[in-house]
């Protein structure tokens, strides 16, 4: 099926096409990060409560990311169910799935915005607030909370948009909100003298205004497949689910971790030192995120071709598709692994004036991102096997990755101090990247027989 913008999913050169479609998407992340980078730069350099409220946010992150999460089990779980059937040629039937995929957002946002307001006060003070950074947290969430019908519609949809070769448009739909954000933070922080609750409104304007971007691309006539009402069906929800269960757990997980984390850090630091390390924790997540969401967008941005040559029958694009993303996701987290060794301490004064915190921010940094290379296989190998609907494998390997982390995260503190908590994530990647690469090289030759044969059926 022919693409708008030279974007043919079955036929164009492989690698050039991975690149097209992976590279604004990893763009479009990298320009997400850094809205929640500036939120948290700003809010850092708040006169006199600066590393307070900076650890008010960081025990708000993981919430606000387990809320973004259900976007990613609707958004992740219909996208390539969508592709393969636009590569089947049936695109009454990929209609449908947008459609039944945009009502149990609307359903989703709705539930989720009043069970989050009605629990937040214990779920803060669960998740590693202290007496002093609670009304920072409160702050933040309240606001957040209220916004997240905007949240779940403008990341869950933008994966609709990027299923049917319009990464581009994917990429403007990430931007818009976080050029916006940008703008609008030292105006709200510093101008209005709004502080943490100005950092809280202004991201939630800016997910307004990519919410009606994007619902404004998925009703264009010009969209292969248009946004519509009606033809809902609970067994095709419970498809999307199933589909989309391992990107909801992999992302779900990780808000759980980074709770365990913020807790742990609270716990083994004591009261001297707990909220300095979940300041530490809340920058070098920070920079974490740099690596990890743009080399997510890269892997998402390729599995459409990946499911769209699946249901097309097309075994052979669907490995040259695999080694371009692997040796991209390789490239780019060797240029990751220069930058921390270089500029990580330009990164951490970002956020701190505080000697103290800056010279264990750069420490804890490296030691957290000495194994982004294995991660560079673990990612696009996890996302990759997903949008070859072998569901059940990719969630096994995400699983035993995060496993190997809170196991991690529980034992090292009470061996080694609380400062060993920065070495779970070493551990884990490395760990989990030799497994998850063995299952898929072994699962691998069967997954692109079926492939064949489906086609052939068909």
């Amino acid at each position: 099926m022919k693409k708008r913008r030279g974007n043919d999913l079955g036929r164009d050169p492989v690698a050039p096409l991975v690149l097209r479609l992976a590279v604004p998407t990893m763009l479009a992340q990298l320009v997400s990060v850094l809205y929640s980078i500036v939120d948290r730069m700003y809010i850092g350099n708040i006169p006199e409560a600066g590393g307070l409220a900076l650890a008010g946010l960081g025990v708000c992150g993981p919430i606000v990311t387990l809320l973004g999460s259900f976007a990613s089990l609707v958004g992740l779980g219909g996208s390539p169910l969508m592709a393969m059937r636009m590569g089947e040629e049936r695109i009454d039937e990929a209609q449908r799935i947008l459609n039944n995929c945009f009502l149990m957002l609307l359903v989703l946002s709705g539930t989720l915005t009043a069970l989050f307001l009605l629990s937040k006060n214990w779920l803060l003070m669960w998740f590693g607030a202290s007496q002093a950074t609670f009304p920072y947290a409160d702050t933040y969430l309240t606001i957040y909370t209220a916004g997240t019908f905007f949240a779940l519609l403008s990341a869950g949809l933008n994966q609709f948009l990027i299923c049917q070769g319009f990464s581009g448009l994917g990429m403007v739909t990430v931007m818009l909100g976080a050029v916006l954000n940008i703008a609008m933070d030292p105006v709200f922080i510093f101008g209005f003298h709004m502080g943490v609750a100005g950092a809280a409104l202004a991201t939630v304007l800016s997910q307004a205004a990519s919410c009606a971007f994007v619902l404004g691309a998925l009703l264009s006539k010009k969209r292969p497949v248009r946004l519509g009402w009606g033809g809902f069906q609970r067994r095709m929800m419970g498809r999307v689910l199933t589909f989309g269960l391992s990107p909801f757990l992999i992302i779900a997980s990780d808000s759980v971790l980074l709770i365990v984390l913020n807790t742990v850090l609270q716990r083994y630091g004591g009261p001297g030192l707990g909220d300095t390390l979940v300041t530490c924790a809340t920058i070098v997540q920070s920079y974490l995120l740099l690596i990890t969401m743009p080399m997510g967008g890269l892997t998402l941005g390729t599995q459409p071709v990946i499911s769209f040559n699946y249901g097309a029958g097309r075994p052979e694009r669907i490995k040259q598709a695999m080694k371009t993303i692997v040796a991209v996701c390789l490239l780019f987290c060797a240029g990751m692994m220069v930058v921390t060794h270089t500029l990580s301490p330009l990164f951490v004064r970002l956020f701190t004036a505080d000697g103290e915190i800056a010279a264990r921010s750069v420490r804890y940094m490296k030691w957290f991102t000495c194994m982004i290379l294995p991660l560079a296989v673990q990612y696009p190998l996890v996302d990759e096997t997903t949008a070859l609907g072998r569901v059940g494998q990719a969630l096994f390997c995400s699983m035993f990755r995060k496993s190997v982390f809170l196991a991690c995260l529980l034992l090292l503190p009470r061996c080694f101090g609380a400062e060993a908590v920065f070495l779970s994530e070493p551990i884990a990647d490395l760990t989990a990247a030799c497994v998850s690469t063995a299952l898929f090289l072994c699962a691998l030759p069967r997954t692109l027989s079926q492939c064949t044969h489906s086609c052939v059926k068909s």
